[in-house]
């Protein structure tokens, strides 16, 4: 009897060491260790970026403005308003005259009605960079809108219109950045290239695609690119306070599936057991029943959050430092918000369904459109794999309209030229921001078109972002403030003369790691 309560206590105190251990790791890697080494801040924290004068900013601002009321929309890849592209083109000619008439830039259209500027730097030996955005917009009925979609009204701050955030604003923001740096006789040390298409919200084959074939076949290799796709978000990452730069160093890749059944027609007195409206919406319900697995941990979401762990507030900055233990609750909680949710799988979308002539009469087909958004540890193969797996019934035909696999990961180390430069010129445009982590971007891009060019394709909008902003993205009352739009001209300005070193220096010495 007291060998056996001798074995207990032993026990109890063994499995209290274990739990003591246990305690003191997950609070040594949250207050001590911190998360995994960042990228080392290499350069002082500066006090401003670029002065623009009052003048200056009233023109920038009046600029955009101009460009919003260009309704360049694109419907799909045979519906674009080329006649207002084409007025686009003539717009930034007349706003942007330093850009046109420099020596050292040559202008060019390709496919039309995209836009390719090469900007010659004093260094050839330079390894080149490009800026990459667009002028085309989605449709916007003016229905539910405060104001008209291409008033470009002002209003409190706010300039409201199609583009102010997708991506007028950054098509216009780096010509009038590389304007404004003309005028004070900058000539850039460091090559560059600013593409602008005209076709990215419908693919970009004709715009994004075309000119990184040109670059391809004159041999250009690029540095890095950067393009749309994140931003600093300000409130939107629950548990974090201070706002937060993400550059995207990745994007979803696609696969956009019909799915058919047919069946006799008959009439709907006498029906069979199962139509193929009935066949079909099985099938999709289960599609939907089923989710793609969880994959979190195999990609860029498990970096952002290590780079992100010291800046939770408790008790999730615990939780963060020690994904090696709290990993598989982490992902459930991620899996609950659709927003989250499609960070760590493929997800799973019915967009279209049709089906039915009369309410008589039995269809012999029904049709369905699924669009998945495929996660950087997938492949499309592997998904059409899994879906024919889930649907498992041969009356269901599935034909692939359009698929790509996701986007190769872009460097994220302290070897990576443009990931110092992204830090240092957003932590000197934005003073509130501490941390600039690499994350995911879920949307697609015409930037996937430059793979054969540069590793480096980066998506940032240097923009700060809020919680209510985000439905306004290809939503109603998309707008933009003043403010806001003047640190992204700023960031562009002072991006370029960042880009001018040769070599980087050593990490600052008061420096914290990001």
């Amino acid at each position: 009897m007291a060998g056996g309560r001798r074995a207990a206590v032993l026990l109890l105190l063994a499995l209290g060491s274990v739990v003591l251990a246990l305690a003191a790791a997950v609070l040594l890697r949250a207050f001590v260790l911190r998360a995994p080494a960042g990228v080392p801040r290499l350069w002082a924290r500066s006090a401003g970026t670029a002065a623009l004068s009052a003048g200056e900013r009233r023109e920038l601002k009046e600029a955009l403005r101009g460009a919003i009321k260009i309704p360049t929309v694109s419907r799909s890849p045979e519906d674009l308003n080329t006649t207002a592209m084409a007025e686009f083109g003539t717009y930034i000619q007349k706003v942007f005259p330093a850009v046109f008439s420099s020596k050292f830039i040559q202008h060019e259209i390709v496919g039309k009605y995209s836009h390719l500027f090469t900007v010659q730097g004093s260094a050839p030996a330079l390894l080149p960079y490009m800026l990459l955005a667009h002028m085309d917009v989605v449709p916007a009925p003016p229905e539910g809108w405060d104001f008209p979609p291409f008033s470009a009204a002002e209003h409190e701050g706010f300039i409201y219109g199609r583009g102010t955030l997708d991506n007028k604003n950054s098509a216009i923001g780096i010509l009038q950045a590389l304007e404004f740096l003309l005028r004070r006789n900058y000539r850039p040390r460091r090559s560059f290239y600013v593409g602008i298409g005209h076709d990215e919200e419908v693919s970009g084959l004709k715009g994004g695609r075309k000119i990184a074939a040109l670059l391809e076949a004159r041999g250009v290799k690029l540095s890095f690119l950067l393009d749309e796709g994140s931003a600093v978000l300000d409130g939107i990452i629950a548990g974090v306070r201070k706002p937060v730069a993400m550059i995207a160093v990745t994007e979803k890749g696609s696969m956009t599936l019909n799915f058919t059944v047919e069946k006799e027609p008959g009439h709907s007195s006498f029906p069979p057991k199962e139509t193929s409206i009935g066949i079909l919406a099985a099938a999709m319900s289960r599609l939907e029943q089923s989710p793609l697995r969880n994959l979190f941990g195999h990609g860029p979401e498990l970096m952002t959050m290590e780079h992100l762990a010291a800046e939770f507030s408790f008790p999730l900055n615990i939780v963060m430092s020690n994904l090696w233990l709290f990993s598989p609750i982490v992902s459930r909680v991620l899996a609950w918000k659709p927003s989250t949710n499609a960070l760590i799988r493929t997800t799973t979308a019915v967009t279209m369904f049709n089906a039915g002539i009369k309410v008589n009469v039995i269809p012999s087909s029904a049709r369905a459109t699924v669009n998945f958004r495929i996660h950087s540890a997938e492949t499309a193969a592997e998904v059409l794999e899994a879906v024919r797996n889930t649907i498992a019934d041969d009356r269901v035909r599935i034909d692939v309209v359009e698929a790509f696999d996701p986007l190769p990961i872009s460097p994220w180390d302290e070897q990576t030229f443009a990931v110092h430069i992204f830090q240092r010129t957003i932590l000197d445009t934005f003073p509130d921001v501490d941390s600039v982590v690499p994350g995911t971007c879920i949307g697609n891009t015409d930037s996937r078109h430059f793979t054969n060019i540069t590793k480096g394709i980066y998506r940032f909008n240097p923009l700060l972002l809020r919680q209510d902003d985000l439905p306004r993205i290809h939503g109603l009352n998309e707008r933009i403030s003043i403010e806001n739009y003047e640190k992204q001209v700023e960031f562009l300005f002072q991006l370029i003369k960042n880009c001018d070193i040769e070599t980087l220096p050593e990490p600052h010495s008061n420096s914290h790691e990001l």
